[in-house]
Order: structure tokens, then sequence, then C-alpha cells
């Protein structure tokens, strides 16, 4: 059985820079079978007031020991409530492929729960999840999952050569796979945000057409806007400084 884990912000959350000067917090939230570190590198190039908290979902890096979160609705939830802590400065949310499903689901918590209408929801990679056709790769065996992870290219997938590393990788990906191709946003619901919605793609890239991913504005009472930029899926390695440039404007 799959159970949340305890909410406490240091566990879900690394901070790259201190409180110090920070106006507006950028939560960050990795892709399937990614960590904190993808993130790494995005402080230096904000700006002061802007503090990057990258998150860690449970099974992977220092929370290796912890289980998994296979399904959308724990996930967001714990997510939601670990930021509790930083809801006193204005917050801002990134998410890639699929932490962009769980970055809309978690700014629909903040709004519907706590009264907290992120500044901005910046979603990556990743058609609206209205819109997603589905897939069930989390159902193939080892050889097929990995073979789908490769072909999307990313720094996993050098990882993924090396047996000890791999298996060690596996459960988290699996997991991430089943949260993503299992979820469906709740119809029954209000499924609007009220932050603005900017969208980054790469025109290359095989998960999602710029048809399919200009259906994030469904999904804001307020404005959007997509970015396309040159590359795949993980457009964002190689342009990170133009991306980042791009949402410390708008911070």
């Amino acid at each position: 059985m799959t159970t949340t884990p305890v909410n406490r912000a240091a566990d879900w959350f690394r901070a790259y820079k201190d409180n110090t000067g920070t106006t507006v917090r950028l939560v960050c939230l990795p892709h399937a079978g990614g960590a904190p570190t993808a993130f790494l590198g995005w402080q230096p190039l904000l700006p002061d007031h802007v503090q990057v908290l990258a998150a860690c979902y449970p099974g992977r890096q220092y929370r290796l020991l912890e289980p998994c979160l296979p399904s959308m609705n724990p996930m967001a939830d714990a997510i939601t409530a670990a930021m509790a802590p930083y809801l006193d400065l204005p917050i801002a949310i990134f998410g890639h492929s699929m932490g962009s499903a769980i970055g809309y689901e978690v700014a629909l918590r903040l709004e519907q729960r706590h009264g907290v209408r992120p500044v901005q929801l910046f979603v990556s990679g990743r058609a609206a999840p209205h819109r997603v056709t589905p897939t069930a790769v989390h159902e193939d065996s080892d050889a097929a999952l990995l073979a789908q992870v490769r072909s999307l290219g990313g720094t996993e997938s050098a990882v993924l050569e090396h047996p000890e590393l791999r298996e060690l990788l596996l459960p988290s990906l699996r997991a991430d796979y089943t949260l993503i191709e299992t979820y469906r946003p709740a119809p029954s619901q209000a499924r609007t945000v009220g932050a603005p919605i900017v969208g980054f793609l790469g025109d290359t890239d095989p998960a999602c057409t710029p048809e399919q991913f200009d259906s994030w504005s469904e999904l804001t009472t307020d404005t959007f806007e997509s970015h396309i930029y040159p590359g795949g899926h993980f457009f964002l390695t190689d342009h990170e400084k133009d991306l980042v440039s791009d949402i410390a404007s708008r911070l």
C-alpha cells in the first residue's frame, strides 16, 4: 500500500539560496526520473530576489529509502502541504514534462485549499492533462521502459547505461511513469487555475506537438503564452541560460 511521506519542507525541497533579499520563490518540479539537481544551475542565473526551491520526490537521491508515490493525488497533496512554510512570499511554479502536470495540480490545490494563487505557472514539454494521448509504458518490461527513456534523451539516458545505477533508478522511474500515465484530471472539479500560464516546448519534441501544447490555454482564466525552442524533449538542457532568463523576466 502506498503511503504519503511526512510533509517536512526540508525533505521535499532543496533551496539553492537563503532567504536574504528573497521576494518571490520559484518551485521547480522535475520530470519522470528526475531529481532536484536538474535545477542546480538555475539559481546563479536568476536575480537575487528569486529563490529556487527544487523538489525531490520520494524514492531518489537523499530520499532513496522512502516509498515512491505512483499516483498523482498523493504526490500533489504532499507537495502542496510541504509548501505551507513558503507561502509567506509570492510563489511561482515551474514543471517539466511530468512536473508540468504535477505543477498544475499543485496550483489548483494552492488556490482551492490555501487561497494562494501562484504568480506564474510555467509548464514545459507536455500537453495539458486533458489533451494528453494515453500511453501505458509503465506496464511494459524494464527493457521497453528504458528504451522509452533513451528515446527522449536527457541526462538519465547516460546514467542508465551503468547496471548498478540502473537498478537504483528503475523503481522510481517506473513509479513516475505509473503516476503520469494513470493520471486523469477529475472532470467534476473546477479545472482552471487563476494563474497565468507560460509554456515552453522543444520544436522536435517527440512527446508533444505544438498543437497539443497550446491546449494549456484552456486551463487558465488568465493569459497563456507559448514559446518554442530549438530541440527535443530536453531542450531546456541546451538552452538553460535563455530559458531561465525568460522566466526571470516574468518574476
